[in-house]
């Protein structure tokens, strides 16, 4: 069963955004094609126990069993090894990934402190946007009893927009609440 956001995609926004991006072929209108959640743990390199919360937090984010990352290079300024875990992500695709932007955009940026709406500044030039976080505390996911430690993230949407006004009106259109400026 499609979720509620890929519903409003198919039955509203794609017509919408035909019409005001002047799309001939319907194959052309742009989409989500993935959401990255990406968390780096840079404390692992001295107490690897840290990660095991990180991945568990992450799970029950994203619903899904994220990877641990590891370094590719030995930096000795940083203590970190080749080989050594540094952080945790997740790919989100098809209804997972709706179902994740739905919850994301309804329920918890809204609980974000002192919330104005998010940038429009974090676009990367190729119609994929990027969004920071700070804390996991805003997920309605995770028990604040049981955290030990803010950890931030970084949230990546990626479309098939060509440029990114495209994708910033795909956003807007799936209820993006960008901050006006």
């Amino acid at each position: 069963m499609p979720s509620r956001l890929h519903e409003k995609y198919t039955k509203e926004v794609a017509p919408a955004l035909m019409k005001e991006l002047e799309l001939k072929n319907k194959m052309a209108v742009p989409k989500l094609h993935k959401i990255v959640i990406n968390m780096g743990v840079g404390d692992a390199t001295q107490n690897p126990k840290i990660m095991d919360p990180a991945v568990n937090e992450l799970g029950q984010i994203a619903g899904q069993k994220p990877v641990v990352t590891k370094a590719k290079k030995s930096i000795a300024a940083f203590k970190v090894r080749e080989g050594m875990a540094i952080g945790a992500m997740v790919t989100l695709r098809g209804e997972k990934m709706y179902e994740f932007l739905d919850r994301f955009i309804s329920v918890t940026l809204p609980r974000v402190r002192d919330f104005r709406g998010v940038s429009t500044k974090s676009f990367d030039g190729r119609g994929n946007y990027t969004i920071g976080l700070k804390d996991q505390l805003i997920f309605p996911e995770i028990d604040y009893a049981k955290v030990d430690k803010q950890k931030g993230m970084n949230v990546t949407i990626v479309t098939t927009a060509q440029d990114d006004n495209q994708a910033r009106t795909l956003l807007k259109h799936l209820g993006m609440p960008f901050r006006a400026q």
